[in-house]
C-alpha cells in the first residue's frame, strides 16, 4: 500500500529548485515518487508518495537540506 502526503514548501522559484527538492526527498527511505507544483513567489505544493507514512521531521530535514523551508503538512 502506498501513502501520499502533500507539503507546502517556501522559497522555490525555478526548475532547479524543483530538482533539488525532488532529489533530496527521493533519497528518503521508502519514497517512491515526488511531484512539485511550483508556485513562484508563493509556497509550492510538494506531493510525496511512499511505501509507509513519513515522519514530518524527516521530510522537513530533507527539504532543509535542499535549501528550502517546510511551511506545513497539508
Amino acid at each position: 500500500m502506498t501513502h501520499t502526503a502533500d507539503y507546502l514548501v517556501e522559497g522555490m522559484t525555478c526548475s532547479h529548485c524543483v530538482s533539488s527538492v525532488t532529489e533530496e526527498l527521493s533519497e528518503v527511505a521508502g519514497v517512491t515518487e515526488v511531484s512539485v507544483d511550483l508556485a513562484s513567489g508563493l509556497p509550492s505544493t510538494v506531493s510525496v508518495t511512499s511505501e509507509t507514512p513519513l515522519d514530518d521531521a524527516t521530510v522537513s530535514a530533507a527539504i532543509e537540506e535542499a535549501g528550502y523551508t517546510l511551511v506545513k503538512s497539508l
